[in-house]
């Protein structure tokens, strides 16, 4: 969080976190990671139960028992809950900058251009760095010139954009996202079809898998190679042309894990709560 608390705060957000941890640990813990934002403790969980979050597959008794499942609201001036990003797994988490994108539409700005016959194509990543677990967002921005358009998905009889990426263990993907479309009637053959005129964004959100998959995949600088396709058939008042696909690929440098633990005096013991 403290990486994006910038960004985060140039949309007019707050910024807190909420721990079953002690003051104490969370303290410890802010001043070694230079957190400057709040973190709140819930030291019985109250709160956590009040919420409906606590992670009820987690034994009574242990130290870990109290944890919260992991995850974010967003809310407006209100109060109001705006968005909500949560997963039942605690080791896996979302980026802020794919919370951002997701939510605000907040791209940052490494971007890449590709080459691409009758439009403009770039790729982006919501984070140029992850850790394993982690939730990041891919994005494809295409560009069509004036009376140029391509199909959407659903559309029948003609070849809708689609975005795939390489299977492997690094990830595991979800569905991509694609905007709504338009309508458009084609006159001469008296059909209406979904389709995309000017800018849009195609987004797909990655789960980055556990250490032991990854570490064969990363090269020398532990940097991760995601590739893809986006594949279309650019469309302009006369004609269509001929389906292009377009390679991509994203490059991410994996973190490893700061394994420092707090010191003995102050870790949760177990016991029931």
């Amino acid at each position: 969080m403290e990486e994006s608390a910038d960004r985060i705060h140039a949309q007019g957000l707050g910024l807190a976190a909420i721990s079953y941890d002690s003051p104490e640990v969370l303290k410890q813990f802010a001043a070694r990671a230079h957190i400057t934002f709040p973190l709140l403790s819930d030291a019985d969980s109250a709160v956590i139960r009040r919420y409906a979050i606590l992670n009820d597959t987690v034994a009574k008794g242990t130290p870990q028992y109290g944890i919260p499942y992991p995850g974010t609201y967003v809310l407006d001036a209100r109060g109001v809950v705006t968005g909500k990003f949560f997963e039942d797994d605690y080791r896996v988490r979302d980026t802020p900058a794919s919370m951002l994108l997701r939510q605000f539409g907040l791209m940052p700005a490494v971007h890449q251009s590709l080459d691409a016959k009758h439009l403009k194509l770039g790729a982006s990543a919501s984070d140029d760095a992850v850790r394993s677990g982690q939730r990041i967002t891919l994005a494809v921005e295409i560009d069509l010139p004036n009376r140029v358009h391509v199909y959407a998905p659903g559309v029948e009889g003609y070849i809708p954009v689609a975005l795939s990426l390489t299977k492997t263990p690094a990830f595991q993907p979800d569905p991509a996202v694609f905007p709504p479309s338009k309508s458009m009637t084609l006159a001469v053959i008296h059909e209406t079809v979904p389709v995309y005129e000017g800018r849009f964004r195609v987004i797909e959100t990655i789960t980055i898998g556990n250490a032991q998959e990854l570490q064969p995949l990363l090269d020398t600088d532990r940097n991760l190679t995601i590739e893809g396709a986006f594949r279309y058939q650019a469309c302009d008042d006369r004609e269509c042309f001929i389906p292009e696909t377009v390679p991509l690929k994203w490059t991410v440098k994996v973190l490893p894990f700061d394994r420092t633990r707090v010191p003995t005096e102050i870790q949760k013991k177990g016991g029931d709560r």
